[in-house]
């Protein structure tokens, strides 16, 4: 069994339109470096200077991972990541 990671609409041009992709690994960095090998590109949009972007929020099990241990995050066969990028705006 493989972790599902749901892709927000504005990523999914990485992984061929999906709303959802299969990825492996122990920890949410081994995690992205999978979805990255599968679909390149990703890291670059998730992750800068070994942290995860600022404007990206990604929840583990609707878990934000920011207070779950970050890119450490231990991650487990049937969990579901999201990914989540933060929107701000209105109107005056």
């Amino acid at each position: 069994m493989a972790i599902e990671v749901r892709i927000p609409t504005i990523l999914r041009t990485f992984t061929d339109g999906a709303k959802a992709v299969d990825a492996k690994g122990a920890t949410l960095e081994e995690l992205i470096g999978d979805l990255d090998a599968r679909h390149p590109g990703l890291k670059d949009r998730l992750i800068d200077k070994g942290a995860l972007r600022r404007f990206v929020n990604v929840y583990l099990n609707d878990e934000d991972v920011r207070f779950l241990g970050g890119l450490e995050t231990p991650v487990a066969d049937g969990d579901t990541v999201t990914v989540l990028p933060a929107v701000a705006g209105g109107s005056r």
